[in-house]
């Protein structure tokens, strides 16, 4: 557990490098890496939003596997497995992630995405339930804050890695090779830092999560956050790509957008702590639903760190509410009320990025899929909103 450090300390410390691995590096290093990929193997936009939509197809799959069955759910003499399971998870990203180095084959680049978001999914999913009961057995939930932290410290590692190396000189190739030696890395830390004794104590509650109408709209919320934040997550590297004034904002935009992911959770919690989660959530997706439309209509250098900012800002934060509101609002095992929930997650996930590389194929440009995802998160603080 590591000398002086404590059992909530180090729960949160390996739940951070777990999202860190799993989602921070293992989903997101597609979108700084996209750019040169496409280029390379001749991707057109719609080919890169398949990429995208393959991965979180498996997401939702392994979000729903997560919920509905693992190990150890309903007993504390199962530790060990769950640990086995959160390692193997965490393991699985980081060889598919290095994997799509290996190959030019876009079915085999397809189904190692697939099977990658399956694994984020696995790994977000348990990290967060047991991190979260951890905490809350010992009455430090605002250690939460650093679990969610992960994401951001992830796409920062990533996007200074894949700027490095491109700056070296570096292709593709090496770019995804060396993000899964990175995440392979950190699946040891974490292995080595969270062992099956740190794991929850308490026996968890039997029973399937209570659906209440509450809870069904804020599923269907959660649902069309993931529509409408994945769109700008995917291509927001591409976009500045794309517009020549903005090129020299390549390199760093992506460490912008996990600078902002960071702290974020931090500060959404704060402001739940004020006006309250249901009013946070509202609050973070209409303030995302900006970011959204300023990357396609404010064409500058401030425009696009602006929304940059605002979008990275948001959606961690957007995800630890909707976890932490979907708890508040159920009834049973909260393993199985993080899954549903990201599966709802999941499948806005899916239709995003082909959506939008299908239109922007279409049209010239992300300007009508980034309305569209705007006028979904509109609509997601709507019906997950006090009242």
């Amino acid at each position: 557990m590591g000398r002086g450090m404590g059992r909530a300390e180090a729960a949160a410390v390996a739940g951070l490098i777990s999202l860190a691995v799993a989602i921070g590096i293992g989903r997101f290093v597609y979108t700084p890496i996209l750019p040169v990929m496409a280029e390379a193997l001749r991707l057109g936009r719609f080919a890169a939003g398949l990429l995208a939509s393959a991965n979180f197809a498996g997401y939702l799959v392994g979000a729903l596997l997560a919920a509905g069955w693992l190990p150890g759910r309903k007993s504390d003499a199962h530790a060990g497995a769950q640990h086995a399971w959160l390692v193997a998870a965490l393991a699985a990203s980081g060889a598919t992630t290095g994997a799509m180095g290996l190959s030019t084959a876009l079915p085999v680049l397809l189904a190692l995405r697939f099977a990658g978001g399956a694994a984020s999914a696995f790994g977000l999913v348990l990290a967060s339930a047991i991190v979260l009961e951890v905490l809350a057995e010992v009455e430090r939930v605002g250690l939460s804050a650093l679990l969610f932290a992960g994401v951001g410290v992830g796409i920062v590692i990533s996007a200074v890695l894949v700027s490095g190396l491109r700056a070296a000189g570096f292709g593709w190739a090496a770019l995804w090779l060396a993000s899964g030696a990175v995440s392979l890395a950190g699946t040891a830390v974490v292995a080595a830092l969270m062992p099956a004794g740190l794991y929850p104590r308490t026996r968890r509650r039997k029973g399937g999560a209570g659906v209440s109408r509450a809870l069904a709209r804020l599923a269907v919320a959660y649902g069309l956050f993931g529509f409408g934040y994945v769109i700008t997550a995917t291509f927001l590297v591409a976009i500045v790509r794309e517009a020549p004034g903005l090129r020299p904002l390549e390199p760093v935009i992506w460490v912008v957008f996990g600078l902002a992911a960071a702290p974020s959770v931090a500060l959404w919690t704060r402001v739940a702590g004020r006006i309250g989660l249901a009013g946070a959530f509202a609050l973070a997706a209409v303030v995302e639903a900006a970011g959204v439309v300023a990357s396609v209509a404010w064409r500058s250098e401030a425009g696009i760190v602006a929304a940059s900012v605002l979008v990275g800002g948001t959606f961690m934060g957007l995800t630890a509410l909707g976890l932490m509101r979907g708890r508040v609002l159920a009834s049973g095992d909260g393993q199985r009320v993080v899954g549903l929930m990201t599966g709802a997650f999941g499948l806005g996930q899916i239709v995003g990025p082909g959506f939008a590389g299908w239109l922007a194929q279409m049209l010239g440009g992300f300007a009508v899929p980034s309305a569209a995802a705007a006028g979904a998160l509109v609509l997601a603080a709507m019906l997950a909103g006090p009242g």
